[in-house]
């Protein structure tokens, strides 16, 4: 399989992202070709043979995922899968790439791989980036329901069949959106342990944007694509969740008002699941109302 790579950076971080390009070209195998997108910001000088897009403005994440995608032509047809790596991350073993390879080859319906995401100083795993319920051993395998955005492999033909990353998302749950409909499209998802990306460890909530974008795009992750019936109860649940956990009152004041606008603006096409891919998710151990 030949494997591209995708990273965005907002140029503010060149001594991590020379050491990921180092340990992307260090793989075993064949070469991978990278594109860094400098997302609203110049990209910094990088190693031969490096594919560039700058973005005039911030697209967010997804939006500056996209623009790499179609670097490599429409829904990156040259490649047959696309590493997407944060910028501040690094690949620490030789074989993540043939271990891809491997895996993608071995199944034609596996659509997309996970990572496991280890901080390089205490080799812990934070348990938000073992994307499954039952988070306790992060060392353990799993077919899973969604997968962590700056640590993963997408099959193209994935990008292909259900569309791109959720552009209007910005940041928060656009992988989930993919993840939901490759899902209902028949792909599976893999957390594989042994795919190690080593990255700082750090909270979600540095991002002055987090609590308003975690609560506006869950409203537009359901509105698109959960079957009516099961609109309100994935709602209602993450509103008890996310006040059991007390967030402070700035940080419940944005949340609120990013939940009032899921409900104001417009979310894009809406797709819902069919009831067998909730069966499916459910029997995955991630029904779709939690």
């Amino acid at each position: 399989m030949k494997l591209g790579a995708v990273i965005i950076t907002m140029g503010n971080r060149p001594d991590e992202l020379r050491a990921l390009l180092d340990s992307v070209a260090a793989q075993d195998g064949d070469r991978i070709e990278v594109v860094v997108v400098g997302n609203g910001a110049p990209v910094p000088d990088l190693p031969a043979g490096v594919r560039t897009v700058e973005l005039p403005e911030n697209l967010g994440i997804p939006g500056g995922r996209n623009a790499g995608i179609e670097a490599f032509g429409p829904s990156g047809a040259e490649v047959d899968a696309l590493l997407f790596l944060d910028d501040d991350g690094l690949l620490p073993n030789r074989d993540t790439a043939e271990l891809c390879r491997r895996a993608f080859e071995a199944d034609p319906r596996l659509g997309i791989l996970t990572f496991r995401i280890t901080d390089p100083d205490t080799g812990t795993t934070q348990r938000r980036h073992v994307p499954r319920l039952r988070a306790a051993d992060p060392l353990r395998s799993s077919r899973v329901t969604t997968f962590l955005g700056g640590a993963n492999a997408v099959r193209t033909k994935v990008l292909a069949e259900v569309g791109p990353l959720p552009e209007e998302f910005f940041y928060a749950h656009e992988e989930t959106d993919l993840a939901w409909r490759a899902l209902d499209a028949g792909w599976m998802i893999d957390y594989r342990a042994d795919l190690v990306l080593h990255h700082p460890t750090t909270a979600p909530s540095r991002h002055t944007v987090y609590h308003r974008m975690v609560a506006r795009n869950r409203v537009w992750l359901a509105r698109r694509n959960l079957p009516a019936p099961l609109i309100p109860l994935y709602l209602g649940v993450w509103l008890l969740l996310t006040l059991v956990r007390r967030p402070s009152p700035p940080a419940l004041k944005a949340w609120f008002g990013g939940f009032r606008e899921g409900w104001s603006t417009p979310c894009g096409p809406r797709r819902p699941m069919k009831w067998r891919t909730v069966w499916r998710l459910t029997r995955l151990g991630r029904p779709p109302v939690i």
